[in-house]
C-alpha cells in the first residue's frame, strides 16, 4: 500500500500541473518536464486551460502549488516552504497556515505583523518579510483555521505536492491515525462524475461548557453539534478509490487522496454496521418487540386512504416486514431498500414465499407481476445507481430508523435524504414526528440496591464504584417509572416531514422539578437524584394517518421495548426537594441540607467522532431554596 501511495502522489503531482497527463502517458520526458514549468502553466492559461491554484495575496492563478509558492516568495515576501521547515509544521499546521493567511488578506491585514491596511492595494505595498516567524505559530494555533476559509481551495490539498507530513514513505497509509484526522481536519471536497459532493469535517474546539468537537458521517451526512453543514458519503464499493470518480478532473487527485483515509474508515464502519444486521437474532428481537411492530402494523394496515394504490419506499427494510404490511394494505408498488447483501437476499426470498415479489425485469417489460415488492440491495444514497426511480414519485416513505436515545446509528439522515429525493410534495413519512424526553432518576435506577444486600452481605463498595464508572459512560437499560424522582420534560421534538438534515444535531434546555410522590416517602422531604434518563416517542399522526393515528413510546411509563432507555449518571447525586423545603443558606446547593428545588439541564446530542455513534454533552445546574444557583462540571458521553 505504501508503494501505491507513492505512485498515487507522483501521479497526483503530475496531473495537477499537467491536466492532460493521463491522456498523454506516451509523451516523452521532455514533455513531462515542460508540464512542471510556470511558463507551461501560463501557456495553458492563454489556451483557455483551467488553473487550479489561486495566489494567497493577489488574483494570480497557477497550475501548480510549487509555482504559486515561488510567486508568493518573490512577489509577496511569503516563503511558505521556509516557514514550514522553520516551524516544523505538519500537514495540519500547513493547512492552518494557508487558511490563516487567506483570512488575514481578506481583512486587508498583514499576515506577519497584523497591521490593517485601508485597501487591498495598500496591503500589497505593505507586505514584508516576517519579523518573527515563531510568532506565526502562535497565531495559527487555533482550530478554526482547520475549516477552509475559501471553499474549493485546491491549495489546501496540494501544498508543495508533498506527501502528508508525518507519513513516512515506507509506512502503510493505514498508520495515519483516523481519530486524529477526524479531530483536526477541515473541509475535504470529493468530486464525482455526477456532482460535487462535500465531506465537511467541521471541527470545533472543546468549549468551556464541556461540549466536545464531534464529527461524523451518516449514510448521507456528516456534521457536528453546532454545525449546519452536511456531508455526503459516496458509498463506493470496497477497493474503489475516490479518485476513480473523475479520471479527467484537473488538480483534484491530490486533494482527494487525503479523503480516502476517512472514506475507508467510513466504509469499514458501514460494512460492520450492515453486517451486524445480517444476524437473524437482531431481527427476531425487533419483530418480537410488540410495541414497535404493532405500531407500524397499525399505521400501515388501518389507514386505507393512505396506503391503497400508493407507491411506498421502505428505507432499511431488513426482513421486509414493513414492506409486507404495506403490500398487504394495498400499495401498488413497494420499493424495499436494504444495504445488507444478506438481508436483501432474505427479504427477496420472503417476498417470493408470500407471493408478493415484483421482478424489476418483469415490470420494465410490462409482464404481469404477481406482487408489488421490489427489494434493492443498496445504501439509499446510492439508489440511483441501482434502480431508476423518478424524483418525487413516492407517495409514502416508511422506515424504522430509530436507535438508542432515538438518534444512535444516525440512520435518520438517510431517511431525510430519501424524503428530499423521492417523496412527493405533501407525501407521507411514517413516522412523521419524534420527541426526546428526559427525567431524573433516584437510587432505584442504579445498581446500588443490589450491591447493598448480596445474600445478606454488604457489597455497597462495588455499587459505589459502578455508579462512579457510570458517570463516564451512557447505559442502555430499563428504568422503572417508580424510580423517577422528577417530572418528565421535552428535550427536543422533530417534525420529520419538514425538518432539515442539520437539525439532527442540536442543543436544548430542560427544567426538572421533583415529583411529589418521590418526596412523600422521605421524612426529610428531600431525595437524591442520581442522573437523568432519556427516552423517545415517535408518532404516526393524523396528518397522514387520518383513520387511525398511533404512537410508539419507549417511556418508563409504558411497556418496555428493545430500545430500553438511555441513562446518564451524574458525577455525584444531587439532593432535590419541594419548594416548601427551607434549606440552610450556607450549605452547598444539592446537598441534603440545601436541596435543589429545580434542576436546569443543557443537553447537546450530535453525531459523534466515530461513524454512526452519537455524543451527548450534559450540563447541570440546581436552584436552591434561597434562589441561588449552583452549576456542576459538564459531562460528555459517547453512545457507541
Amino acid at each position: 500500500m505504501a508503494k501505491d501511495l507513492r505512485e498515487t502522489e507522483e501521479t497526483n503531482k503530475l496531473t495537477q500541473e499537467n491536466p492532460e497527463f493521463e491522456e498523454e502517458e506516451e509523451d516523452d520526458d521532455d514533455d513531462i518536464k515542460e508540464a512542471w514549468t510556470e511558463e507551461e502553466n501560463e501557456d495553458d492559461d492563454e489556451n483557455g486551460e483551467e488553473l487550479e491554484f489561486l495566489c494567497l495575496f493577489c488574483d494570480s492563478k497557477y497550475g501548480s502549488s510549487d509555482a504559486l509558492f515561488e510567486h508568493c516568495r518573490l512577489t509577496h515576501y511569503f516563503d511558505f516552504n521556509g516557514i514550514k521547515t522553520e516551524l516544523g509544521l505538519d500537514f495540519y499546521g500547513c493547512f492552518k497556515l494557508i487558511n490563516f493567511v487567506r483570512s488575514q488578506v481578506a481583512d486587508n491585514k498583514c499576515w506577519s505583523c497584523g497591521v490593517r491596511c485601508q485597501s487591498k492595494q495598500e496591503l500589497q505595498s505593505h507586505l514584508h518579510q516576517s519579523l518573527n516567524t515563531k510568532d506565526v505559530k502562535l497565531l495559527i494555533d487555533d482550530d478554526k483555521f482547520l475549516s477552509p476559509f475559501m471553499q474549493e481551495d485546491s491549495l489546501l490539498y496540494s501544498f508543495g505536492g508533498d506527501a502528508v507530513e508525518g507519513v513516512d514513505e515506507d509506512d502503510d497509509i493505514t498508520s495515519f491515525d483516523k481519530e486524529e484526522f477526524v479531530k483536526e481536519f477541515g473541509n475535504v471536497c470529493i468530486d464525482d462524475d455526477d456532482s460535487a459532493k462535500e465531506i465537511e469535517l467541521n471541527i470545533e474546539a472543546s468549549t468551556k461548557n464541556g461540549n466536545k468537537a464531534v464529527v461524523t458521517v451518516s449514510n448521507g451526512h456528516l456534521s457536528m453539534a453546532s454545525s449546519s453543514k452536511t456531508v455526503t458519503d459516496n458509498g463506493m464499493d470496497n477497493g474503489e478509490s475516490v479518485r476513480s470518480c473523475d479520471s479527467n478532473s484537473k488538480g483534484k487527485h491530490s486533494r482527494v487522496y487525503v479523503a480516502d483515509i476517512a472514506e475507508k474508515d467510513i466504509k469499514k464502519v458501514n460494512e460492520s454496521y450492515f453486517e451486524s444486521y445480517s444476524s437473524f437474532g437482531i431481527h427476531r428481537e425487533m419483530i418480537n418487540d410488540k410495541i414497535r411492530t404493532d405500531s407500524y402494523r397499525q399505521a400501515l394496515l388501518k389507514n386505507p386512504s393512505l396506503l391503497n394504490g400508493a407507491v411506498v419506499m421502505d428505507v432499511g427494510c431488513g426482513t421486509g416486514i414493513l414492506s409486507l404490511f404495506a403490500a398487504q394494505a394495498g400499495a401498488s408498488r413497494v420499493i424495499a431498500i436494504e444495504a445488507s447483501k444478506k438481508m436483501a437476499t432474505v427479504a427477496t426470498q420472503i417476498a417470493k414465499d408470500n407471493g408478493l415479489w415484483r421482478s424489476e425485469t418483469d415490470a420494465e417489460s410490462n409482464n404481469s407481476c404477481t406482487g408489488v415488492i421490489e427489494v434493492v440491495q443498496s445504501m439509499v444514497e446510492d439508489l440511483d445507481k441501482c434502480i431508476q426511480i423518478q424524483p418525487h414519485s413516492v407517495d409514502v416513505l416508511v422506515s424504522e430508523w430509530m436507535g438508542y436515545c432515538l438518534l444512535y446509528e444516525s440512520m435518520l439522515s438517510s431517511v431525510l435524504f430519501a424524503r428530499d429525493r423521492w417523496l412527493k410534495p405533501g407525501g407521507a413519512i411514517l413516522p412523521d414526528t419524534a420527541t426526546i424526553f428526559v427525567a431524573g432518576f433516584g437510587k432505584g435506577g442504579t445498581s446500588l440496591p443490589f450491591w447493598e444486600n448480596v445474600y445478606g452481605f454488604n457489597m455497597s463498595s462495588i455499587g459505589k464504584e459502578v455508579v462512579e464508572n457510570a458517570s463516564k459512560f451512557p447505559v442502555v437499560d430499563i428504568v422503572s417509572h417508580h424510580d423517577l424522582v422528577t417530572n418528565a420534560a421535552v428535550v427536543q421534538s422533530f417534525d420529520l416531514a419538514t425538518m432539515k438534515p442539520d437539525e439532527v444535531d442540536f442543543t436544548a434546555s430542560a427544567e426538572l422539578e421533583p415529583k411529589w410522590d418521590s418526596l412523600a416517602s422521605n421524612p426529610n422531604n428531600a431525595t437524591s437524584c442520581y442522573g437523568i434518563v432519556l427516552w423517545f416517542d415517535t408518532g404516526f399522526s393524523s396528518r397522514f394517518c387520518k383513520e387511525t393515528p398511533t404512537n410508539l413510546s419507549t417511556s418508563p411509563y409504558t411497556p418496555k421495548t428493545h430500545w430500553s432507555q438511555t441513562i446518564l449518571t451524574f458525577q455525584e447525586p444531587i439532593a432535590v426537594a419541594s419548594s416548601k423545603f427551607t434549606g440552610e443558606g450556607s450549605a452547598p446547593i444539592g446537598t441534603d441540607a440545601c436541596p435543589a428545588l429545580k434542576l436546569l439541564l443543557r443537553i447537546s446530542i450530535a453525531r459523534g467522532t466515530e461513524h454512526r455513534c452519537i455524543d451527548i454533552s450534559l450540563e447541570t445546574a440546581g436552584i436552591g431554596p434561597n434562589g441561588k444557583k449552583r452549576s456542576w462540571p459538564g459531562q460528555m458521553f459517547n453512545l457507541s
